[in-house]
């Protein structure tokens, strides 16, 4: 192997090494990076209705972050911890079995995040105001609850800065990546650019159509179920967060969407007060917020962002299922993901790669492996078909010399020809 051989093999091996030592790194960060796509395609209209007023670049990023972003996260992490709350008092007695584990460190944080003064009643302050200095197991054990909550939240905050740090950078340096990446690796028929232009289309309808959607009812749901059992009288809604929250999620389902949910709610309250002889007034006034308010206005707001796209809506939906079976929470994101990757590929791609696929002959005895084959012990010098017959050799032969003599004839003439129109 040549000088340049090794030195082309010595830089595939540091080119891969790096290669797997990023991958290492996106798949132990999965869920936070797919998290900050989401929330650059969410606050990317924003953003380009921003830069048009505020310079420099950066600047409109982070206003749009801030003020769109952060707060509907932290609101929607509030509620979250509200709704998991709820759902452990409505699960309290039920065996989740390997579920338990997944859910449980979230639940314990929510029922901190909804009456913080939990954490001192888990150590006896009488027995930490009395102890014996030879032992320092109350206070070990208060810090283990401390330290053990700390450090969860402390996980959460990084994992949030690295989501909106991501989305800031998309945000302010996404045009100019793009443009590198296309003149580094476009082709000249365009089908990198194409490809990526789709992508990032349908990402657009997806992200900040379907599941900023579903985000957006949810906090609607959640906060106007929540409002609703404080003002009104007659009547109360079971688990008002928790149920704000599936609403959101159902949304994602094509057709029937957030009725699969508060319709049968409709349908216990008004049971519930037939049988508790309560007013009908709180069950309409249920319903009415739940159909105008929490299904009908962020359908109307968003439907224009989710018209138009490309991706059939049952593909989408099995994403959203197949997505969190798979891969855990993100998958509601990294599911959509791989759909429009592979469908873009598919539609895009592919044909191009078949087109180009090179055209090659086929051997005659291969496609006709039968004794009609011509083999080449049965062809002559000139490529004819010969026969092991004597007599049909004979014949051949014959023939082959007639044709000779004919074609020597034919020469004279033209030679004769010629020369009698050059006198």
């Amino acid at each position: 192997m040549s000088r340049i051989s090794w030195r082309r093999a010595g830089w595939a091996v540091i080119g891969a090494t790096l290669g797997l030592a990023l991958l290492f790194v996106l798949h132990s960060f999965i869920g936070t990076f797919v998290f900050g796509v989401f929330i650059y395609y969410a606050t990317r209209p924003m953003y380009q209705r921003l830069e048009r007023y505020i310079y420099p670049k950066s600047l409109a990023a982070a206003v749009s972050i801030l003020a769109l972003a952060l707060p509907a996260i932290l609101l929607f992490a509030y509620l979250a911890a509200i709704g998991l709350q709820q759902f452990g008092s409505v699960t309290q007695n039920i065996n989740l079995g390997p579920f338990q584990e997944v859910i449980g460190p979230y639940i314990d944080v929510s029922t901190l995040v909804r009456n913080p003064q939990l954490i001192s009643q888990r150590v006896d302050i009488q027995q930490l105001s009395n102890f014996d200095f030879s032992t320092l197991a109350p206070v070990q054990k208060l810090l283990n609850e401390v330290g053990k909550y700390l450090g969860f939240l402390g996980n959460m905050l990084l994992h949030l800065f690295i989501m909106l740090a991501l989305a800031f950078y998309l945000l302010r340096d996404g045009p100019r990546a793009s443009r590198w990446l296309l003149e580094r690796f476009g082709d000249e028929r365009g089908l990198l650019e194409e490809y990526l232009r789709a992508v990032d289309t349908d990402f657009a309808s997806v992200f900040f159509g379907n599941i900023l959607n579903a985000v957006m009812t949810g906090l609607i749901g959640a906060i106007s179920y929540s409002a609703l059992n404080r003002m009104a009288s007659g009547g109360t809604i079971p688990y008002p967060e928790l149920l704000g929250l599936l609403t959101g999620v159902a949304s994602l389902i094509p057709v029937v969407g957030m009725k699969l949910v508060y319709v049968p709610v409709t349908l216990y309250l008004l049971a519930q007060q037939f049988t508790q002889s309560g007013s009908l007034v709180f069950v309409g006034l249920f319903f009415v917020i739940s159909f105008f308010i929490v299904d009908t206005l962020p359908d109307f707001v968003l439907r224009p962002y989710v018209s138009g796209r490309n991706l059939h809506v049952g593909t989408v939906m099995f994403a959203y299922i197949f997505g969190p079976l798979l891969f855990g929470w993100y998958g509601l994101f990294l599911g959509p993901i791989l759909l429009v990757f592979a469908y873009h590929f598919a539609r895009l791609v592919l044909p191009e790669l078949l087109r180009d696929e090179p055209t090659t002959q086929t051997d005659p005895t291969l496609v006709f492996p039968s004794s009609n084959a011509l083999s080449p012990a049965m062809m002559d010098a000139d490529g004819r078909h010969t026969s092991d017959n004597p007599a049909e050799q004979k014949r051949e032969q014959s023939e082959s010399e007639n044709g000779s003599k004919t074609t020597q004839i034919d020469e004279e003439d033209g030679s004769l020809d010629g020369s009698v129109n050059e006198s």
